[in-house]
């Protein structure tokens, strides 16, 4: 079995659960998970996790993103992107500069309304589901963060602002360029979505599904696979003493004396935990109150 995570390029017409079937048929194996959605239309970086990888799913999902989209103004549609059904089209008679205040206007924390057409569930039914069935139901907002926005390019005569958002988990780019649209007073939608950064993927060593096949095939693919261990680099190592194993394998909690490393005393955060012999093993949380050393994620 592979283990590790693999930055995979979601190309168009694919849903993200597509690319995870797809994986299992070219990896032959079927622990495999993504870490959070892209729209079929959307392209772009889809970091997928393999084996005992997949205990990292949660946590690369709160991770930072950046989206390069295309803001169509003076169209509203109903998915709040160009594949929707055309609700308003109005007049665009907005200056490049009118354009510009109101894009970034929206950088720092931002109350945003989910989109009907998303997978959020309420009442045991994604969203999607209930607005294809032609309803809509009350949403509650959700904080996001815009840390930044770019403008790349403004095409006057197309009404077309092509920028870089960088933002925080959660945000919806449809939603953030139908708010924009609202805000000028002529309407917008999304035109075009490409994921280029999640955490610290970039789009530039992501992989196709024809060329992960590629170099399964050849053998090569383990070299486009991170490792589980890389993911923490930043994260302080330690190592278990042989005769403690049966507390590290065991997953029980482990205090200072278990471990063959000198600590500085105020622990604040979390750590590496190797047994003897130089396997990582997991990580685990530092309790302050009881000066422990509490298993967070194992990945044995």
């Amino acid at each position: 079995m592979i283990n590790g995570i693999i930055n995979v390029y979601k190309e168009k017409g694919y849903t993200s659960h597509d690319v995870v079937a797809k994986l299992r048929g070219i990896l032959k194996q079927k622990k495999i998970g993504h870490t959070g959605t892209l729209d079929p239309d959307a392209e772009g970086v889809l970091p997928v996790c393999l084996g005992n990888g997949t205990k990292l799913c949660d946590m690369l999902t709160d991770k930072n993103k950046t989206y390069e989209a295309v803001l169509l103004l003076g169209k509203v549609t109903d998915t709040q992107d160009i594949t929707g059904t055309i609700l308003e089209s109005k007049e665009v008679g907005v200056s490049k500069a009118m354009v510009e205040e109101a894009i970034f206007s929206f950088i720092g924390e931002y109350d945003q309304l989910p989109p009907m057409y998303s997978a959020i569930k309420i009442g045991g039914k994604r969203l999607y589901q209930l607005a294809r069935e032609g309803k809509e139901v009350e949403r509650q907002v959700r904080k996001v963060w815009i840390h930044n926005i770019q403008i790349l390019d403004y095409d006057e005569e197309n009404k077309e602002v092509r920028m870089l958002v960088d933002c925080s988990k959660g945000t919806y780019i449809r939603t953030l360029c139908h708010d924009i649209g609202a805000k000028l007073s002529c309407g917008g939608c999304m035109k075009s979505l490409c994921r280029t950064k999640v955490g610290q993927f970039h789009i530039m060593n992501s992989l196709t599904l024809d060329t992960i096949r590629e170099k399964m095939e050849q053998g090569q693919l383990q070299h486009y696979v991170i490792p589980v261990e890389d993911m923490f680099s930043n994260y302080t190592k330690v190592t278990v003493t042989e005769e403690n194993r049966k507390y590290l394998y065991n997953g029980n909690i482990l205090e200072k004396k278990h471990f063959t490393d000198s600590f500085i005393n105020d622990f604040t955060t979390q750590v590496m935990v190797y047994d003897w012999q130089g396997t990582f093993v997991g990580i685990y949380q530092y309790e302050t109150v009881s000066n422990t050393f509490k298993p967070y994620k194992m990945f044995l």
